[in-house]
This record gives C-alpha cells, sequence and structure tokens, in this order.
C-alpha cells in the first residue's frame, strides 16, 4: 500500500521532519522543504512602507529575542528576514501538558523584492518591543543630464 497518496501522512512527516528520501514523490509536488519556506513566510505578517527617503519593513516578532532574528540580503536585492521561535524547555514544565497550542512555533521567514534604489550600504535593523523594524534608505535621484552643445562650424 502507497501512504505517500494520503495527505495525513504527508502531514504528518511534515511535522515530523522525516527525510525525504525514504519515499518516492511525484515529480509533480513541491519538495517539503519548499512547502515548509512557504508556511514559514504565510505566518510571518509584515507591513512595507515607502517613506521620501528610506523604505520601512514592519514585522511583527513577539516573544523573540533580537540576537534571534537573521537579517540578510540575497542576490542583491533580496531582503531576507528569518529566525526561528522555540517553546521553552525547563525542568517546571515537566509532567505539564498544553490544553491549547495556538501560537505559532518554529521557524519564520519572509522575503521582500528591494527595488533598484535602495541603499544596501544602508540597513538597519532594531527590534523593540516585539517589531522588528527593518530600514533600508533609498538612493538619491541620478541628476539630470545636461544636453552636450555642440559647436557647429562654419565651413
Amino acid at each position: 500500500m502507497d501512504f505517500g497518496r494520503f495527505p495525513i501522512i504527508s502531514i504528518l512527516e511534515d511535522m515530523l521532519e522525516v527525510p525525504e528520501d525514504h519515499s518516492e514523490k511525484s515529480r509533480n509536488n513541491p519538495s517539503r522543504a519548499y512547502m515548509r519556506d512557504a508556511k514559514a513566510m504565510a505566518a510571518t505578517p509584515a507591513d512595507v512602507i515607502e517613506h521620501p527617503n528610506a523604505y520601512v519593513f514592519v514585522v511583527d516578532m513577539p516573544g523573540i529575542k533580537g540576537d534571534e532574528i537573521k537579517v540578510q540580503v540575497e542576490n542583491e536585492n533580496v531582503l531576507v528576514v528569518s529566525g526561528e521561535r522555540q517553546r521553552e524547555k525547563n525542568k517546571e514544565n515537566e509532567g505539564v501538558k498544553y490544553v491549547r497550542m495556538e501560537r505559532r512555533m518554529g521557524k519564520f521567514m519572509r522575503k521582500f523584492q528591494l527595488p533598484e534604489n535602495a541603499d544596501l550600504e544602508k540597513i538597519t535593523a532594531v527590534c523593540h518591543d516585539g517589531v522588528l523594524k527593518v530600514t533600508v534608505q533609498k538612493l538619491p535621484p541620478p541628476e539630470p543630464k545636461k544636453p552636450k552643445t555642440i559647436q557647429v562650424q562654419v565651413a
């Protein structure tokens, strides 16, 4: 019996992070890593604000310390915000069971395509009260080209 056809098996494999090479996958199905990334991106809400001199990316990160957040620029124009929220593990929680778990745990990620006028050398990130603000300064607008005057000679 091929269990790969049942969606519940695929969901359980994702939850348990079972390696992909244990079963045959159809070529039409996206990889497990792709699905994990898609879920992580969908679960991370963000606002993008354009100011006259900068772009500001505001991402809610409740319960995550600033040093657990990674901000990177990939491929010269993609801003990536990622990290992982883990459940607290301590000896006081032994014997404790959750009645309801609604807060998302695990990896999170967001990717933003940066516009051409983004200054990749002037990016700052500040996390305060569970809100991450990444500011990307804009490049100054190019100076208008002055027309070149060509002197006409009389022959």
